[in-house]
């Protein structure tokens, strides 16, 4: 094959990815699917016919992919929101993940009469969670989740695949090595854990820094430094025997809520990355599996796949909530969005490559876990939220005809508040409201239309408000539009 056709039949991969997601915003089933299946039907098995068996590139690129993936997801999490749920989402990313793995490898070793080591290894394997999947089967069927169930989904989601990741890599190396004690794990968790939490946090300030002071004279070469700032994150605390994924999420969140220049840019483009990385490993991971050998693995796949869905998840969320607020009702639901992802399909490469899984039966098994996942709880997640009585409203960020962009040597940030039905502020004039001087009412939007202001403007409830404000000021302007605030001494 000439390099022109590899080049047009990678654009036509993307391109054709691109446009049938919509399908699968329509069926409710998230994209990871559409990919998986394109790439599948490309393969030597399917119509494409293109003969691909390379666990060595998918792995690369495929912890390439999740760490640019879990870089996006740091940049996009709101850090106040998951403060709230900080405890129970770690618990759940930790003891949560050990738990799932312990339950459904003992289940692979009785189901399939392998030692315990190789049961725990198929357990890890599938320990994680991938709620991004979860929240793309909401926004299709414009189904929201009431507080704080989606930041707790969004940190766990986002924090439990470095515990997947060492579960996995330490199985292999005591499959590898049996004369080595289980309890030199131990200390070699909270190496990468420490490690991956003050590089994450190390790289993102010295980001900052360079950033900041570097003052390049093409803009478009920003982004360029921050994606080879990701991979030099990852390599540096991995090469170190530290958790990279862990450290470039921690570097994503702290670069999600600092002050730096060209922020919103790096936030725009890395939202491009992460969406261009998921399609080319989920394509590339299609093209690795053979559907003929799928076969073999159904009846073995299917049991593990019930006994990870009904017995491992809701064991794991009901004993690491079980000191938490959450009510029964939460706590289901949680349990229920315990969908199986990216991660586990790449991790399966792992015995792959160390040589644990000639005959890829292991990759093959977990493959068809994550479809079966995927399919029975990526299509009902809406319904089982009504059925629970915990749906919201989905609120979709709004998109806005003026932006800002905001630096560390600007003490201005561009903010959306609304006005509160029963707020003080309604029908009252701009001018009357005593704003801080250090405040501005950009623009208002008001029933899908934009309205420029005026001092003699009067305010309504459900207002979008775009204000230009200052840090410090921020919190008196929230005072201003919150019911029950006194306006100018009333």
């Amino acid at each position: 094959m000439s390099i022109n056709q590899v080049i047009i039949i990678a654009a036509i991969f993307l391109v054709l990815s691109v446009s049938l997601s919509k399908i699968t915003e329509w069926l409710g089933v998230p994209a990871l699917l559409l990919f998986l299946g394109i790439g599948m039907l490309a393969g030597s098995d399917g119509p494409g016919g293109l003969y691909f068996d390379n666990a060595w590139v998918s792995q690369i690129l495929g912890t390439v992919a999740l760490a640019y993936i879990l870089f996006a997801g740091g940049l996009e999490t709101d850090i106040d929101s998951v403060k709230t749920v900080l405890k129970p989402a770690l618990v759940l990313s930790t003891l949560g993940v050990l738990i799932t793995a312990l339950i459904t490898g003992t289940c692979v070793k009785y189901a399939l009469g392998v030692s315990w080591l190789e049961g725990l290894l198929v357990g890890s394997i599938v320990s994680s969670t991938d709620a991004a999947a979860v929240f793309a089967v909401l926004r299709s069927k414009n189904v929201g989740l009431k507080e704080p169930l989606r930041p707790l989904l969004e940190l766990e989601s986002g924090s439990n695949d470095p515990m997947a990741v060492f579960l996995t890599i330490g199985i292999i190396e005591l499959l590898k090595h049996p004369g080595q004690s289980t309890w030199l794990l131990i200390p070699l968790f909270f190496q990468q854990m420490v490690l991956g939490l003050v590089f994450g946090y190390t790289m993102s300030r010295l980001f900052i820094v360079i950033v900041n002071r570097i003052n390049l004279d093409y803009e478009g070469l920003y982004p360029v430094l921050s994606l080879a700032w990701v991979l030099l994150t990852y390599g540096v605390t991995a090469s170190l025997a530290g958790s990279g994924f862990l450290a470039v999420y921690i570097a994503g969140i702290m670069l999600g809520k600092l002050v730096y220049s060209h922020k919103k840019t790096f936030i725009r483009f890395h939202d491009g990355v992460a969406w261009l990385m998921q399609i080319v490993m989920f394509l590339t991971l299609g093209l690795l599996v053979f559907p003929a050998q799928l076969v073999p693995v159904i009846g073995y796949g299917l049991l593990i796949s019930l006994l990870l869905i009904f017995v491992a998840r809701p064991a794991a969320v009901l004993i690491g909530l079980s000191l938490s607020r959450f009510n029964l009702r939460e706590k289901s639901l949680i349990s229920w969005v315990g969908l199986r992802g990216s991660v586990p399909i790449v991790l399966a490469t792992f015995p792959l490559l160390a040589g644990l899984d000639q005959d890829h039966f292991i990759f093959n098994l977990v493959f068809f876990i994550v479809i079966t996942s995927v399919l029975l709880q990526g299509t009902t997640i809406p319904y089982f939220a009504r059925l629970l009585g915990v749906d919201a409203p989905l609120v979709r960020k709004p998109r806005y005809p003026i932006d800002f962009e905001g630096s560390s040597k600007l003490n201005m940030q561009l903010e959306h508040l609304i006005v509160p039905f029963g707020s003080k502020a309604i029908n009252k004039r701009i001018l009357d409201l005593g704003f801080p001087k250090d405040s501005l009412i950009t623009l208002i939007a008001r029933d899908d239309k934009y309205i420029t202001p005026r001092g003699d403007t009067t305010l309504e409830g459900g207002d979008v408000l775009l204000i230009l404000v200052s840090r410090e000021s921020l919190p008196m302007v929230h005072t201003i539009l919150n019911p029950g605030s006194n306006l100018r001494g009333e």
